[in-house]
Formats: C-alpha cells, structure tokens, sequence
C-alpha cells in the first residue's frame, strides 16, 4: 500500500496534540447561537483581491474575541518524523502534490490556536486563507471531498497510528460557500471528535476546528473578524 506525505487542513497538528497528549476532553459550552444565527445567503460581497498576510494576522481571534477560560496555544514544535496517510487514495494522490507541514496552499494564511478550560481541555484552532475566490473554492472543495471519500483511514508517524474516521456535518448558510466535518481520532483506547468547518466568503477562507461546541460558538465571530473593514 503507497504512503504519502500529507498534512491537510491541519491535520498534522490535531494529529501531534493527539499522539502527544492523549484524547482531550469533550466538554465545551453549549451555545451554538452563532449557528443558529448564520445569515441566509451569503453575505456583502467582498472584495476578490487577496488580503496580506499581515493583515490576516490582525483578523485572527484573540483571547479578548473568545471571553474567559481562554489560553493561546503556541505552535507545536515540527516533527523530525514524516506525517502519512494510510487506506485513502483519493488523500495519498493529494498529499503528493502538497507541501509538507505547511497547510493549504494558498497565497497568505494565518493561524491561531487556544485551549479552553470552562470546565475540562477543549481546544479550538483558527485558520484564515485568501486568495483568488476560484482558487480558494477549488482548493478547499478538493480537500473536504478527499477526507470525505474515507468514511475510516489511518495517519501514522513513526510507531504510532491514529484511526481516523469521517462524515460530513451540516455547515451553516454563511459566506458565499460552506464545507463542514467531524473527524473521529481513536488510539490506544482514546477517541476525541473533531469539528472542521470553513466557510469562504469573497477571497478569505476561514476555517475553525476543534471541540464541536467550541466551533459552533465561535464561527460567526470568527467570519465577522475576517472581513472588518479593510
């Protein structure tokens, strides 16, 4: 079986917090207002030239964005060991082509990642990409539909495999297009569920994973501050 190097949509982070630090908890707050609220169609129309990355960085949420119980996580350390995919053909012929630890390829990117302890560990993580709006559609549509052509597939590094199950979530009626999943990571005897949603909307793709309840509540914001004004 071919073995590819991959680590789409961050994958290689939640798979390193995973591996490293066991099945984080589940509990997370239970508002899922920014959902409920989600505006029909999509929204102003944004402007199609791509953003910097600097100003990426100043549109990521900040403590101060998620309120209390909030600590910036910083950037796990790069792994030595190679990331790979096992029994997912389709997310094998896409790791060949994608560059190793670095993302979605996209012209200007920023992230940020918090941990949230309400109550137990939850943790919740913030991507902003922009370029062209074709780019990003196809781009972003070419990795949900690979993940979720695998109901199950493995990640490994090293000694260690992490099970990895998939299903398709509904998204909210934000931005001009949504893509949204549950992600189930289970090994040694720990499972923990991942939310990924992205929503683009003009030429800035948001995409927040984490806990279920954390990116439900923190999804609308997290779009708002994408697009403040320029």
């Amino acid at each position: 079986m071919r073995r590819s190097t991959t680590t789409v949509l961050g994958l290689g982070a939640v798979f390193t917090t995973f591996t490293l630090t066991g099945c984080a908890g589940h509990a997370a707050p239970s508002d899922t207002s920014a959902s409920a609220s989600a505006h029909p169609g999509g929204s102003t129309a944004a402007a199609s030239v791509p953003l910097s990355s600097a100003q990426l960085h100043q549109r990521l949420l900040n403590i101060g964005d998620l309120g209390e119980g909030y600590t910036r996580k910083p950037e796990p350390p790069r792994r030595n060991d190679d990331v790979t995919v096992i029994g997912c053909p389709a997310l094998e012929k896409l790791g060949s082509s994608a560059a190793t630890g670095s993302g979605l390829d996209f012209a200007r990117k920023a992230k940020a990642s918090f941990t949230y302890s309400g109550s137990s560990s939850s943790e919740v993580s913030e991507e902003l990409y922009s370029d062209s709006p074709a780019k990003l559609s196809t781009g972003i549509s070419k990795v949900f539909d690979a993940m979720l052509s695998c109901p199950s597939y493995q990640m490994a590094s090293g000694s260690t495999a992490v099970d990895i199950g998939t299903a398709k979530s509904a998204a909210p009626n934000l931005g001009d297009e949504q893509w949204s999943q549950l992600l189930t990571f289970s090994a040694g005897g720990q499972r923990s569920v991942v939310k990924q949603t992205a929503i683009r909307d003009g030429s800035v793709l948001v995409l927040v994973s984490g806990s279920p309840g954390l990116v439900d509540t923190h999804l609308d914001k997290a779009l708002a501050k994408a697009h403040t004004a320029r």
